[in-house]
């Protein structure tokens, strides 16, 4: 029997770049959304 390889905090890097874009696929476009929601409740409280 083999023993089971230890898991490491560290990824490997090709993992760590499909987390990167993982995260820029969420994190833009609720990034986006934020700015949005911020304009538009400006506009609507300061009228």
């Amino acid at each position: 029997m083999t023993q089971p390889t230890p898991v490491t905090a560290s990824s490997p890097p090709r993992r760590r770049g499909l987390i990167a874009v993982a995260w820029l696929w969420v994190g833009a476009p609720l990034a986006y959304g934020l700015y949005e929601l911020v304009q538009k409740a400006t506009q609507l409280f300061t009228r």
